[in-house]
């Protein structure tokens, strides 16, 4: 994989990041296992609950067109119309869909703030306790009351 590829793609995503409220743009852009590149960006609404970010929107593009396995995701942020300055972590509920269809400990997360400078980090590096698909497998599975 190109990591620039991915971070270019990602701050092209930020170009169209909907923010008047927050007014801080996030572009992302995931890796399928197909080599197919999905980007997203933040989209706000004036009542905050509705907002999605940048991440989910990619991921929920991708699996609506059909791809159920990435191997990773870049993202950029920062306060609209200003240059990027710090490289901007997914939040929680970002870390749990990733989680849903990602493998914690090859799923690769760049953050970036430039196409030529990024940290990569895995997704079990961010949610080291992630509560995904076999948590929930396995209770279904029959497990006891004394390992849940």
């Amino acid at each position: 994989m190109e990591h620039k590829k991915l971070v270019t793609a990602a701050l092209e995503a930020r170009e169209n990041a909907y923010t008047p409220y927050a007014r801080f743009q996030v572009g992302a852009a995931l890796l399928g296992k197909s080599g197919k590149i999905y980007p997203g960006c933040n989209v706000e609404c004036a009542s905050y609950s509705p907002t999605n970010c940048a991440e989910r929107t990619a991921f929920f593009r991708a699996v609506s067109e059909g791809e159920r396995s990435f191997t990773a995701i870049a993202i950029v942020g920062g306060p609209e119309g200003k240059p990027i300055e710090s490289l901007c972590p997914p939040c929680g509920v970002c870390r749990q869909v990733m989680m849903e269809f990602c493998d914690p400990d090859t799923f690769q997360i760049l953050l970036a703030d430039s196409p030529d400078h990024w940290q990569v980090h895995t997704l079990r590096e961010l949610l080291p306790l992630g509560f995904g698909p076999a948590n929930v497998l396995e209770r279904k599975e029959g497990t006891s009351h004394e390992n849940v």
